[in-house]
């Protein structure tokens, strides 16, 4: 299809809106506005339009002016009061120093359509561009309201300094990502932009959503905003009538007692392990004997456990590692004397232990020395030493609640 023919045919343009729901009240908060032609008797999608590089700038901005004064007009038509998100390309919104947006938004906002409404998507790969010359226009939109959204964020790990320059509203995770090659990649990567997002006080939206595995993805992870076929799919009309708040809680509601399950099994694990220890407390004789204690008490946690060491309040190891291999627990003393305080909570972890005289279960992590996913379990020997239990990968596997955070 010729580039001409839509441009000359803007009559046979038109917006679809696909909802975009909140995870706080599990209700639509606006609509994503995308591209419609009809050709050959159907309405297809101006995606390879938009994403032709071929296609002159002015073409696309010709099109995306006239979807987004369509889309204006039909919310205000139609009393609808939502967010409208529009996409634009860097190129796109600096021809002519970005003013030909804003004088838009500016002759419908005294119609009534406030520039808060609005939010602006922004490819995260539109960065490459002159970055100085784009973050300062949208920190120029912003002072007057608008919002900003990064798309397909995480997609460059290069450009979170940026991200972190923009401040912007919200940051658009593509949830497709999740069945892609390297899913552990891609969890890691959301676990940054989760950090990220706390830190700059953006909003996470997680679109492209298509089935409940994701849709659970999305809101394990701190999803706020959720979109996809999955939810609803994109309509010509306001609102969108297929959407189903009632059905979007109740899987909600699924989401939180699977969670809720899995959390009263860790919990009740922690405790069984803390009860083991708690029986074996009178042998503790002080970090002199710390080897020998070691020893004594490795056999009860033989089945979960692969790695036993003890350390002081300061983060001096001052036992040495009780470690499994092949199937046969081993002393490794070289381990006696070595510093861990640098680790993350261990400092806050200990004292809490301390306080509380509780035993506490770390999250998943990736031992260094195996490689492997692993959990800790630390429970106070005394005021100042401390015992530390490796649970293995292969126990964490067989148990589910133990392989989630």
């Amino acid at each position: 299809m010729d580039p001409l023919d839509i441009l000359e045919n803007l009559s046979d343009v038109k917006p679809a809106y696909q909802p975009i729901v909140s995870a706080v009240k599990h209700t639509v908060i606006g609509y994503e506005v995308l591209g419609r032609f009809y050709f050959e008797n159907e309405w297809i999608s101006l995606g390879d339009f938009f994403h032709d590089t071929d296609v002159p700038d002015e073409y696309k901005v010709g099109v995306d002016q006239h979807l987004l004064e369509l889309a204006i007009c039909q919310m205000l038509d139609s009393g609808n009061d939502r967010l409208l998100f529009i996409n634009r390309n860097a190129k796109q919104l600096l021809i002519n120093s970005g003013e030909d947006f804003l004088e838009t938004l500016q002759v419908y906002e005294k119609k009534g359509f406030s520039m808060n409404r609005i939010v602006l998507e922004i490819t995260e790969h539109d960065f490459d561009e002159d970055f100085d010359t784009l973050h300062h226009l949208l920190m120029y939109y912003k002072t007057y309201g608008i919002q900003i959204a990064v798309d397909h964020v995480g997609a460059k790990s290069s450009n979170i300094d940026r991200i972190r320059q923009l401040r912007p509203h919200i940051l658009k995770v593509d949830t497709s990502l999740v069945r892609n090659a390297n899913p552990e990649a891609f969890q890691d990567v959301v676990q940054t932009l989760t950090v990220l997002a706390r830190r700059i006080g953006a909003k996470l939206s997680y679109e492209n959503i298509e089935d409940s595995y994701q849709l659970y993805f999305a809101w394990k992870n701190g999803g706020h905003y959720y979109q996809g076929f999955y939810l609803a799919k994109p309509t010509f009309e306001l609102p969108v009538e297929s959407f189903d708040p009632l059905a979007v809680g109740q899987k909600i509601t699924t989401f939180v007692q699977r969670e809720k399950s899995m959390i009263q099994q860790r919990y009740a694990f922690t405790v069984s392990l803390e009860e083991k220890v708690k029986k074996l407390l009178s042998k503790w004789h002080g970090p002199e004997t710390a080897d020998r204690f070691i020893e004594t008490i490795a056999e009860p946690f033989n089945k979960e456990s692969f790695r036993l060491y003890i350390c002081n309040s300061d983060g001096q190891q001052v036992s040495s590692n009780f470690q499994k291999r092949q199937d046969h627990w081993v002393f490794e003393s070289d381990h006696i004397g070595s510093h861990w305080a640098f680790r993350p909570f261990f400092l806050e972890n200990t004292m809490q232990m301390k306080t509380l005289h509780k035993g506490i279960l770390s999250d998943v992590y990736s031992d260094i020395e195996t490689t492997k996913m692993i959990r800790t379990f630390s429970f106070p020997l005394s005021d100042d030493c401390y015992l530390f239990i490796d649970i293995s990968n292969d126990f964490i596997l067989e148990e589910d609640y133990l392989l989630f955070q």
